[in-house]
């Protein structure tokens, strides 16, 4: 087995093999960038390597810095996580040729099934279904518009070398295959350092299912049974699942010996994933291969029991895998939420700054349930432009998929994220559809769902009740804590009022609260009456109650006349108010948000790539006005209605601030 392993990648990911590797007895390198010089992976690891400046193309994915940190540490292999270079053959040959131990497939198999291109030609050969498209170069934006007529629109645009959603766009019409053209192979050059692209059919009303692979050099191929990854954004996983709960047996069975045989084929070692679309009928299509650790492996350890890294790593070593396809047994529900910097109300576009704030949920592990966080930062850490806006990979287990669905709610609802903006809210709306709830879900789910974008959570009239019942008794906990502070009066209690009105989401609770030592009973205008316990104190950020017996978990901020309240994806302002106050406010005039339509903002920290029109210009609604970068992502923004452009106050090269000003319209 291998003394020391250097990890050549970064945030999360790094972490997840330094855990392994340390449980395995095997020491660790760790490498980073200008931007990483504090980064959780740097203090994990038992030595740290310099590479470079904060963008990857100038470090992370520098080949010749990577093999000098290999070289002046004396790592005997290394494990390249995903993204970055995992999936680069010349990095696996440069290791073969220093003789360095790659914890991945062989440079063959990287070639064969990492170019999509290929891949999808061997697949068919092999007799696998594959989706209708181009499978040759696309010289240009014409080209791909002549392609996309041919296979008929819509289509699929996509990097051949690319992976995680980068360099992919789906066009409708000749004009989006055009720009999709342009920004996926701007993208897969600057993500990958290879822009080619090919097109095929987008196949509608899809469900993205994959097939977990591991593979011996002694002939062993098993799959780790199904993921279903349909809960996508911008064509990005944002939650997973194992197991699919559309899959029957036998369609899991036959996925499963053809992914591994086309796995056999090409000489496949180490793991692997096979990506599937999924019709309605579950008829099943071979999308792509991933030859490296997918992000959202998590829950096939949850469900199997299995370490896949550790598996990795053993297969590098030449062990042979010690169990075989009847020992990988299916156990219970997993569920993976992604955890992103990003903004979901602005259309999930990245945000950067310090995380002020940072609290997971507890892990913890037992018959019954399961909280994992794969994680790569740390409170009062910084997220950067530079790098994918991952924060956290949130995983529950439990015996069935509604377990496991509640467990994610509880978690979601526990997790505690403040300085940035980030999806938790709509990782908590998510888990509350019916659609999903019901396993009813396609890649166009959040589309279909959202057309006009996430506008956050209206809680039902129940759960309304609840909060008003909670944070009643939490205001009246407050209001002794700041009488004892003033000093008004030693029997202080009986000076706090028993009648409040509580206001939010629009809706009026009047109620009267009758404490006692062990909790509250909150009595609204109907007679029902509720009983609050809990052992919040005042200005704690977490509030864990029981509500009528029922668990409630509420994330806490004090605000005038009340609180700032979040929960299952709502962001509420409650007002908690005596009769004659709510009165007079009832009486205040309300203030209206001021107007921008006369703007183009930035809608996130990035970098302006182009400005596509000039000062003078009429632009029509849905004309391309300039193109942000973030995150390694180009994002076009477009006129919202017919104007002309009064005043450019940004150039091709600025770096901006969310809502800087980009243009002017008269």
């Amino acid at each position: 087995m291998f003394k020391k392993i250097l990890i050549a990648n970064r945030g999360e990911i790094a972490c997840r093999v330094i855990k392994t590797a340390r449980r395995m007895g095997i020491a660790t390198v760790a490498i980073y960038s200008d931007a990483d010089r504090n980064a959780l992976h740097v203090k994990m690891a038992d030595e740290v390597i310099h590479v470079g400046p904060a963008p990857a193309n100038q470090s992370y994915i520098v080949i010749d810095k990577v093999m000098t940190a290999i070289t002046s540490t004396g790592a005997e292999a290394v494990h390249p996580g995903y993204g970055f270079l995992s999936e680069n053959p010349k990095f696996a040959q440069a290791l073969e040729a220093a003789g360095v131990a790659f914890i991945g497939p062989p440079v063959k198999a990287i070639e064969a099934m990492g170019d999509k291109i290929t891949s999808k030609k061997l697949a068919q050969a092999a007799g696998v279904s594959t989706v209708p498209g181009y499978m040759g170069l696309i010289t240009d934006a014409e080209e791909a518009v002549t392609i996309s007529r041919q296979i008929g629109y819509p289509v699929m645009i996509k990097a051949s070398a690319g992976g995680g959603g980068k360099g992919m766009r789906i066009a409708w019409t000749d004009e989006e295959a055009r720009e999709g053209f342009q920004s996926s192979r701007n993208e897969a050059a600057a993500s990958f350092g290879d822009d080619r692209i090919f097109i095929e059919k987008f196949v509608t009303q899809p469900r993205h299912i994959e097939i977990q692979l591991l593979a011996d050099g002694h002939g062993n191929t098993l799959y780790l049974h199904e993921r279903e990854c349909s809960i996508q954004r911008r064509n990005q996983k944002v939650i997973e699942e194992a197991p699919s709960p559309f899959l029957d047996p036998a369609t899991r069975k036959a996925m499963g010996e053809q992914a591994c045989a086309l796995a056999a084929a090409v000489g496949y070692t180490s793991a692997g994933t096979v990506e599937f679309i999924v019709d309605g009928q579950r008829n099943f299509y071979f999308l792509e291969m991933n030859t490296r650790l997918q992000v959202e492996h998590p829950v096939t350890e949850l469900i199997t029991g299995i370490d896949i890294v550790e598996q990795m790593i053993r297969v590098a070593a030449g062990e042979k895998l010690s169990f075989g396809q009847a020992d990988v047994q299916l156990n219970g529900w997993a569920m993976e939420s992604r955890l992103y910097a990003e903004d979901p109300y602005r259309n999930f576009l990245p945000s950067i700054g310090r995380l002020t704030r940072y609290r997971p949920p507890a892990e913890e592990k037992n018959l019954a349930s399961a909280v994992r966080n794969d994680t790569g930062v740390f409170e009062g850490g910084e997220i950067t432009m530079y790098y994918d806006p991952m924060i956290a990979k949130l995983c529950t287990w439990a015996p069935t998929r509604a377990e496991a669905i509640e467990g994610m709610r509880t978690a979601l609802d526990a997790f505690e994220v403040e300085g940035i903006g980030h999806n938790l809210p709509f990782l908590s709306a998510v888990m509350d559809h019916p659609r999903f709830v019901d396993g009813a879900m396609t890649t166009a789910f959040i589309s279909e769902e959202w057309p006009e974008g996430f506008q956050g959570v209206a809680l039902p009239s129940g759960a309304l009740r609840r909060v008003a019942a909670a944070t009643a008794a939490m205001h009246r906990v407050t209001e002794i804590r700041r009488a004892r502070i003033s000093g008004r009066m030693d029997n202080h209690e009986r000076k706090v009022g028993t009648d409040w009105i509580v206001s939010l989401q629009g809706q009026t609770f009047p109620v009267s609260i009758k404490a006692d030592r062990a909790g509250a009973d909150i009595r609204f205008e109907d007679a029902e009456v509720v009983r609050v316990t809990s052992d919040w104190t005042p200005g704690s950020p977490l509030a864990r109650l029981f509500v009528g017996g029922v668990p409630l978990i509420l994330k806490v901020a004090k605000a005038t006349s009340g609180f700032r309240i979040r929960t299952r994806g709502a962001d509420l302002r409650v007002h908690i108010r005596t009769p004659r106050q709510a009165e007079l406010a009832a009486l205040m005039p309300v203030k209206l948000p001021p107007d921008t339509s006369k703007f183009l903002l930035c809608p996130m920290p990035g970098l302006v790539v182009r400005i596509n029109v000039a000062e003078g210009d009429e632009v029509q609604e849905g004309q391309a006005l300039c193109t942000v970068e973030a995150m390694k992502m180009e994002n076009i923004l477009r006129a919202e209605r017919k104007a002309v452009v009064r005043k450019l106050n940004a150039a091709a090269g600025a770096s901006l601030k969310v809502d800087d000003i980009i243009m002017e319209f008269e």
